[in-house]
């Protein structure tokens, strides 16, 4: 009990302080948000709509949690981000639960607290993004299988299919697809298949189809084929097929993206892996002897390769998607530090301390330079029934709509908009934002345009009538010194400018 207090007062500090102080981010972040905020307005729990339209990027658990939350605290930062960090502080729970019950309560609490302080979970458990919904029932649904076929309970797999069930609910086929590779390839590693008659039950599959049913089925017979090519197509099968982003397509992605997100626990990490992969390269040599495994570490380690095999193999790659191998990898780690407690001790002390400055230092202002909300602010006392707003630069700022409830137009030349404008399965299907072009422009509205700073040169080429400056929105100092180290010291230190033609 004293274990689970203390994690649930770590939660506290990393998860939950100062959460209502980060501005809502693009590109990411603002379109979960308005989507909800859009639901929220027109009653609607169950169609995903956006910028006035239905919208079929992601399953319903996460707007739906966004929605509670929104009707409990009010549409705002803090809102955005409790269940979130609710979800990290379960991911803990449940990681010192299954650690203590492989191993011991040591083993288990050291591995929730290395979670808790690996770079990658902390800064998840404040992301307004499905993944951390996602890391607790992709867990759930492995864990009580494990725990079942341990126990030889296969009432524990009702819970398993259900927990899949949700989340399928969260993030779509995936949340079935992969926990099962992974439960076929460790009872394939145990040479154990017979075990998928008691796993394979007509009650399980009826739970399971049960959970997802509550949105698929309706979703599929209220909006047809539009719902099945848009989410399946596109945001499946395209996203696993054809890179969105293929600069990050390399195959040294997530061994970066795992060190990076361990941090700062990886440091000692990665000296001690290499030490005992010689080690076992030189027993192997001198006496031929590959290394066994018990079942528990069979699983941990088939959950984890599978989770980063998996999403390596996969076209397109974010930061976030080997987030479910970070419990096994915990519970693995956990094991050398309970014999270093000192330098595990020091670590997550040093890191409780760590992370809070980061928020406030590094955090604060990353978030408020990839947010619209200064704009937002500027722009709300120009606004009135006869005004027209744009937007010009590289991205659509959605956190501008979002706090202002403003319709905002993504400014293009015509050549721009071939280009951009959606296209049924190909990436350019996301572009949903309205847009409009330099010719259709209205004359008799008074017309607020935000521009980036390296487009502003480019609007004044396309457009006529008498312009006033009416602010600039300067960049943060993060942003500024970042520019100063990559790109030299005679760098712009103005983020946008806001214009009015009356």
């Amino acid at each position: 009990m004293v274990n689970v207090l203390f994690l649930l007062i770590v939660s506290l500090i990393l998860f939950f302080f100062g959460s209502w102080l980060i501005p809502i981010t693009d590109p990411t972040e603002s379109v979960y948000v308005l989507t909800a905020k859009e639901m929220l307005a027109a009653g609607d729990w169950l169609s995903p709509r956006i910028y006035g339209d239905f919208w079929f990027d992601k399953p319903i658990m996460f707007y739906w949690e966004l929605l509670v939350a929104y009707k409990i605290f009010g549409v705002g930062e803090f809102a955005s981000r409790f269940f979130p960090a609710v979800f990290a502080t379960l991911g803990l729970l449940i990681t010192y639960f299954f650690g203590t019950k492989l191993y011991n309560q040591k083993i288990g609490f050291a591995a929730a607290i290395l979670l808790a302080t690996s770079l990658e979970y902390w800064y998840l458990a404040h992301a307004v993004i499905t993944d951390m919904t996602l890391l607790v029932m992709f867990s759930l649904t492995l864990i009580t299988f494990f725990l079942g076929y341990q126990a030889n309970n296969p009432r524990l797999y009702l819970i398993s299919f259900a927990a899949s069930g949700v989340a399928v609910l969260t993030k779509g086929p995936i949340g079935f697809f992969l926990p099962g590779l992974i439960i076929l390839i460790f009872l394939a590693w145990q040479g154990d298949f017979r075990h998928l008659k008691k796993l394979f039950r007509v009650k399980n599959f009826l739970v399971f189809a049960a959970i997802v049913a509550i949105w698929y089925l309706p979703m599929t017979l209220i909006h047809g084929m539009e719902f099945v090519e848009n989410f399946l197509g596109v945001h499946n099968f395209l996203r696993a097929t054809v890179s969105e982003y293929p600069k990050t397509d390399v195959w040294y992605y997530y061994l970066l993206i795992s060190a990076i997100g361990f941090f700062p626990w990886s440091i000692p990490l990665i000296s001690a892996a290499i030490k005992k992969f010689f080690r076992r390269a030189e027993l192997f040599v001198e006496e031929g002897r590959l290394p066994t495994f018990d079942a528990h570490e069979k699983f941990l380690i088939v959950w984890a390769a599978t989770v980063i095999i998996f999403f390596q193999l996969c076209a397109t790659k974010y930061i976030t998607y080997t987030l479910p191998a970070m419990i096994p990898i915990a519970i693995f780690v956990a094991r050398y530090f309970v014999n270093r407690w000192k330098i595990f001790v020091g670590i997550a002390v040093g890191t409780l301390i760590l992370f809070p400055l980061i928020l406030g230092f590094v955090a604060l202002p990353a978030a408020e330079e990839n947010s619209a909300r200064r704009e937002a602010e500027m722009i709300l006392p120009l606004i009135n029934d006869n005004t027209c707003i744009v937007s010009y630069s590289m991205a659509y700022p959605s956190s501008m709509v979002f706090y202002t409830d403003e319709k905002v137009y993504r400014l293009v030349s015509y050549n721009d908009y071939e280009y951009l404008r959606p296209k049924k399965m190909t990436w350019t299907s996301k572009n949903v934002m309205p847009f409009m072009m330099f010719y259709e422009l209205p004359e008799n509205k008074k017309i607020v345009a935000v521009l980036s700073v390296e487009y502003e040169k480019s609007f004044f080429k396309r457009v006529s009538g008498k312009w006033k400056l009416i602010g600039e929105i300067p960049k943060g100092e993060l942003e500024s010194l970042v520019e100063k180290i990559f790109y030299g010291r005679e760098q712009r230190k103005i983020k946008c400018k806001i214009y009015v033609r009356e």
